[in-house]
């Protein structure tokens, strides 16, 4: 302990780890902070990942809508080709 007028000052080599109490406070508030700002990095993946699925999907259902579309349309040209074609 140093002694320096009324103040008493205590100079311990265990005190906050040889860190300063701001160290072992950044340190203890830090953690916390990292894993929330982690959460929120994974969420933001999962959120583009879900949108990219969404995306695909919706690709595949319009693109599987086209092609039963020019199908219909081929079977019902067909149809009118075999309807208007002279039988024999």
């Amino acid at each position: 302990m140093i002694t320096t007028g009324i103040i008493n000052t205590h100079l311990t080599s265990d005190m906050a780890n040889n860190n300063g109490v701001f160290q072992d406070l950044f340190n203890a508030v830090g953690t916390p902070v990292q894993n929330v700002a982690d959460s929120v990095g994974d969420g933001v993946t999962s959120a583009t990942s879900l949108v990219q699925n969404c995306a695909d999907l919706c690709g595949t259902i319009i693109t599987s809508s086209a092609n039963t579309a020019i199908e219909l349309i081929q079977n019902i040209a067909s149809s009118i080709s075999s309807a208007i074609t002279p039988k024999q």
